[in-house]
């Protein structure tokens, strides 16, 4: 199967070494790579230049995941997938790829992604993040899951994912002003249009992160803002909170088997995320309705000047008529 690999970039030197070793030793190699760099400050783009891929130079302020992801597939050639990672997700086995790949050998199978696993010297929290999310067994979705499984029908991640680029290209390709959860978005078209989805548990990435507060907060900010945008995604395949309270009770439990002094702070967390989602909803729902209000008033202006401009012609023709 013939694929190409996509990697959004910035500032990426640090991940750089690790991430394109694991990408060398693969069983199966891309027919190109792809790289999106946002205005690197390091040589990142040289880098990845020097290991042989097509870096395509970006503006940082023009950064979106949506519109990064959909210039590399149509910047990739005639290939069968299109594979996105992370420049900090490090492939686990030499046969990852093909793993997640060999899940396209099933023609209802629209797009793949893979299992994370917890980075070395994670903590606890971080560990059960990847843990709860990314559990040993593999499955495959489709729309029919959505009454029972709810919103986390959608759930993928690029960090390591694949697409079959017919599949995606049918669907519109990614959304191009997403800022977050483009993936998310993709998915949840190709389930509609019929498509399945899988997920592989035994191709598997390293990648995780040690979230400050402060970025915990930014990062649900970001999904609640996205999941108002986007209320279709509820809509269709309903709300989150479930899913929330389900990881809630399954982090606290694990804290006390495996770190009971980190429940105050798990707790904190748990707060300032649930805080910053609803903050984010509502910021879009505000931003919404400003959105409506401005074109309601500009279609009344519009339609003014378009009244005014009906006058004159009358006032125009009964002159003519008069002369």
């Amino acid at each position: 199967m013939r694929f190409t690999l996509c990697i959004p970039t910035m500032n990426a030197r640090e991940h750089w070494p690790g991430f394109w070793t694991a990408v060398q030793t693969q069983t199966i190699h891309p027919e190109e790579v792809i790289v999106i760099d946002s205005a690197s400050t390091d040589d990142t783009a040289e880098l990845a230049q020097a290991s042989g891929a097509r870096v395509i130079r970006i503006e940082r302020s023009e950064f979106r995941h949506g519109a990064a992801r959909q210039l590399a597939a149509e910047l990739a050639g005639e290939v069968d997938c299109l594979l996105y990672m992370t420049q900090d997700a490090v492939l686990a086995e030499r046969d990852s790829v093909h793993r997640l790949l060999s899940r396209f050998d099933d023609p209802r199978i629209a797009a793949a992604y893979g299992r994370q696993l917890p980075r070395k010297g994670a903590d606890p929290i971080e560990a059960h993040a990847r843990l709860f999310n990314y559990p040993d067994n593999s499955a495959v979705r489709s729309l029919d899951d959505a009454p029972v499984v709810g919103f986390k029908t959608i759930f993928f991640s690029n960090a390591f994912g694949a697409y079959r680029r017919a599949a995606l290209m049918r669907v519109g390709g990614f959304p191009i002003e997403a800022r977050f959860g483009e993936d998310t978005q993709v998915v949840a078209n190709m389930l509609l249009a019929e498509n399945k989805i899988a997920y592989a548990a035994d191709a598997t990435v390293v990648h995780s992160h040690a979230f400050s507060l402060a970025q915990e907060f930014h990062r649900y900010f970001d999904i609640g803002r996205m999941h108002a945008s986007e209320g279709w995604l509820e809509r269709r395949f309903g709300g989150t909170g479930g899913e929330g309270m389900r990881f809630v009770r399954s982090e606290l439990t694990y804290l006390a088997h495996n770190a009971p002094h980190l429940v105050p702070a798990a707790l904190i967390r748990s707060a300032t995320k649930f805080m910053a989602y609803q903050h984010g909803k509502r910021s879009a729902a505000s931003a919404k309705q400003r959105k409506e209000l401005i074109a309601r008033e500009a279609n009344k202006l519009r339609s003014s000047n378009l009244d005014a401009g009906l006058a004159n012609q009358s006032h125009n023709l009964v002159s003519r008529f008069d002369d």
